[in-house]
């Protein structure tokens, strides 16, 4: 038998909040590692935290620059041409 259903919604709690949210990024950034491996994908993933903390991702052939602006209000993304394999 499966997991039941959660309802998606802000959780109230901080510390549960926090805790979540940490489970939740790593499990992201191992899927989105898991996917680039097993599909010989580029993959990028960006992560913003609501404590301004930035968590990244990217295959090791896709080289990427984050620029973020000084009031922490845009992030941008730029994604370099793929590194040739040779």
């Amino acid at each position: 038998m499966g997991r039941g259903k959660i309802v998606i919604r802000r959780i109230d709690n901080t510390t549960s909040r926090q805790v979540t949210f940490s489970k939740r990024r790593n499990g992201l950034l191992k899927k989105a590692k898991e996917l680039g491996i097993l599909c010989d994908a580029e993959v990028g993933v960006i992560i913003y935290s609501s404590t301004n903390k930035l968590y990244d991702f990217a295959s090791t052939r896709m080289p990427v620059v984050v620029i973020i602006s000084p009031p922490l209000e845009v992030v941008m993304l730029v994604v370099c041409a793929p590194v040739p394999t040779s």
